[in-house]
C-alpha cells in the first residue's frame, strides 16, 4: 500500500508541474506576449494540455488507487491511511473519473478555443464590437456543453460546468440561494437609493498611473505579500495564477480616473494570492495545494477586498499614507468623507468596479444566462440583447455598449461557463468566516488600526488556507463556524455597515 501511494503521489507531482508550465504561458499570453504570437501560443497550449490529458488518464492511476481502496463509494480509500493521504484520494479519484470521461480530442480542441478567446474578446472589448467575438464564443459553448454531456449530470446540464468550479454544489441550490440573497438585497438597495447619496466625485478626478501603482505595492506589502514568491502585473482582466508552489502571479488594471479600480483590484487579487502562497507544507506540491472550491477562494479575496479592504480601520491607517503620495488629490477631504466614497453603492454595470451590496446582482444576472445557454434557451447572437434586459430587471440600468455589458468579463472566452456563482459564494463564505474570526480576535479592529494586517493573515492561514483541498467546501465551514453555509451573516453585515453610512432607519 505504501509502495501505491508514493507511486501515485509521483505521478500527481509530475500532472502539478506541468500544470504549472502551462500556467506560464498563459500568464505570458496575458501580460507580455507580443500580440501576433497567440496562433502559435494556442498550439504550445494545446500540446500540454494533450500530454497532462495523457497523464490524467492513465490506467496506473485506476490501477493505484484500486488497490489503496479509493473508489466510487469510497473515494477516501482505506481507513487505516492518514487522513492527509485519504484527501489526496479523494481528489485524486475525482479529477481521474472526470478526466477519462474526456476524449484527448475533445481537450485539444477546447484548449486551443480557449487559448485564442481570450485575445478575441480583449480585441472586440476594445472595438464594442460582440459579433466579431461570437463565432469563437460559439465554438466554446459548443465544446463546453461536450463536455458537460461526457461528464454527466442528473437535472441541469449546467450542474456538470458548476462541479469543475464548486464540486459538489448543484444548480437548483445556486437558483435557491440567489432567490434567497435577492430577495433579502433588494430592500436595502432600495432603502440605500431612498436616501441622500454619498458624493465620491473627488475619487474620479486625475489620479496619476505611477502613484496608484506605488501606492498598490505598498499596501501589497503590508498585507503581508511576499515579492520573494509572487509578482503584481498589469492585464486587460485584472486575474491571479500560480506557476509554482513559491510562485505566484497577480495582475491588476489601472484608471487615471478612477483610483478605486485599480487599487481594491490588487487588494481582491492578492486574497487569492495570499490563500495560494499559505497551503501547509504537508501538501506543497500536490494536488491538494489548491482552493478546495473557487467559492471558497472568493471567500479570501473577498474579505481583503472589501470586509477589510473598505473597513474603517483600515483606511486609519492607510489614508493617512495615501494623503502623501498625492496630497492634491484629497485635498479638502478627510477620512470620513473618503471612507464613505469608496463603500458608495450605486446599481453599475462593470460588475468588477461593482460595490459589495449590488455586486452579488451582477452575478444573478451572469448565472441567469448561463443556465439559458446551456438549456440552449438563448443563443449567443442573442446574448448582447438578454443582458441588457437582465441589466434592466436586476440593476435597473441598461449598458449603451457591448464593452460595459456583455463584453466585460474575460470568463466565457476562456470556456469557464459555470464560474460565476462562485463570487456571490465566495461572499457568503467570507462573511460567514470573518463573523468566527471576529470572534477568536476580540481587537481586531484595533489591530488593523496600527497596520497589524499579520493578525487576520495569521487567522486565515491557520484556519482556512493551510488545509487547501483536504478538505470540502462543507467541511471547512462546519469545521471553521461549527456551522453549515448560512446567508444571514452576509447580509446581517452588510446592514451593520451601510446603516451608519447611509443613516438608515428603516432596516
Amino acid at each position: 500500500m505504501n509502495d501505491a501511494l508514493s507511486r501515485l503521489k509521483e505521478i500527481d507531482r509530475e500532472i502539478q508541474i506541468l500544470g504549472h508550465v502551462s500556467a506560464v504561458l498563459g500568464w505570458d499570453q496575458e501580460t507580455y506576449m507580443p500580440e501576433r504570437a497567440v496562433e502559435e501560443r494556442s498550439d504550445q497550449i494545446a500540446a500540454i494540455q494533450a500530454v497532462l490529458h495523457d497523464k490524467r488518464v492513465s490506467p496506473e492511476i485506476g490501477e493505484l488507487l484500486a488497490k489503496l481502496g479509493s473508489t466510487s463509494e469510497n473515494p477516501l480509500g482505506e481507513t487505516s491511511l492518514p487522513d492527509t493521504d485519504r484527501a489526496f484520494l479523494r481528489v485524486v479519484h475525482r479529477q481521474f473519473m472526470r478526466e477519462t470521461k474526456l476524449p484527448k480530442e475533445l481537450v485539444m480542441r477546447l484548449a486551443k478555443l480557449t487559448s485564442v478567446g481570450p485575445s478575441r474578446w480583449a480585441d472586440a472589448r476594445k472595438r464594442d464590437d460582440f459579433p466579431h467575438f461570437a463565432p469563437v464564443l460559439s465554438e466554446i459553448l459548443e465544446a463546453v456543453l461536450e463536455v458537460a454531456e461526457r461528464l454527466g449530470y442528473e437535472d441541469h446540464p449546467y450542474d456538470a460546468l458548476l462541479d469543475d468550479y464548486e464540486p459538489w454544489m448543484r444548480t437548483k441550490k445556486v437558483a435557491q440561494v440567489f432567490g434567497q440573497l435577492q430577495e433579502r438585497l433588494v430592500p436595502l438597495v432600495s432603502a440605500i437609493k431612498g436616501s441622500q447619496q454619498v458624493d465620491d466625485s473627488f475619487l474620479m478626478r486625475e489620479f496619476p498611473v505611477n502613484v496608484q501603482e506605488r501606492f498598490g505595492h505598498q499596501v501589497l506589502a503590508k498585507m503581508g505579500w511576499e515579492y520573494s514568491r509572487g509578482r503584481l502585473d498589469v492585464s486587460a482582466h485584472p486575474f491571479t495564477t500560480t506557476l509554482g508552489a513559491d510562485d505566484v502571479r497577480l495582475t491588476t488594471r489601472y484608471d487615471s480616473h478612477n483610483f478605486k479600480s485599480g487599487l481594491f483590484s490588487i487588494v481582491h487579487e492578492a486574497g487569492h494570492g495570499l490563500y495560494e502562497l499559505g497551503f501547509s507544507d504537508d501538501i506543497r506540491g500536490t494536488c491538494l495545494a489548491n482552493g478546495t472550491s473557487l467559492g471558497i477562494h472568493e471567500s479570501q479575496s473577498r474579505t481583503w477586498e472589501n470586509i477589510i479592504g473598505r473597513s474603517l480601520p483600515f483606511w486609519r491607517y492607510f489614508y493617512p499614507r495615501l494623503v502623501e503620495t498625492n496630497p492634491e488629490y484629497l485635498a479638502q477631504h478627510n477620512l470620513d468623507s473618503f471612507y464613505r466614497a469608496i463603500n458608495k453603492v450605486q446599481p453599475s454595470l462593470v460588475r468588477v468596479d461593482a460595490d459589495e451590496v449590488t455586486y452579488s446582482l451582477h452575478i444573478i444576472l451572469r448565472f441567469n444566462l448561463e443556465t439559458r445557454l446551456v438549456r440552449r434557451e438563448l443563443s449567443v447572437e442573442d446574448l448582447p440583447e438578454a443582458w441588457r434586459e437582465e441589466s434592466r430587471k436586476l440593476l435597473g440600468i441598461v449598458p449603451e455598449s457591448d464593452a460595459t455589458g456583455v463584453l466585460q468579463d474575460i470568463h466565457w472566452s476562456i470556456g469557464a461557463i459555470g464560474y460565476f456563482p462562485t463570487y456571490a459564494l465566495g461572499n457568503l463564505y467570507g462573511a460567514q468566516f470573518a463573523a468566527k474570526m471576529r470572534n477568536d480576535i476580540p481587537d481586531l479592529d484595533s489591530a488593523l488600526e496600527r497596520g497589524e494586517f499579520a493578525v487576520p493573515l495569521e487567522w486565515l492561514r491557520r484556519n482556512i488556507h493551510s488545509h487547501g483541498s483536504a478538505l470540502t467546501a462543507d467541511e471547512l465551514v462546519m469545521k471553521v463556524t461549527g456551522k453549515e453555509l448560512d446567508a444571514s451573516h452576509f447580509v446581517d453585515y452588510l446592514v451593520k455597515k451601510y446603516r451608519p453610512i447611509y443613516k438608515l432607519t428603516s432596516l
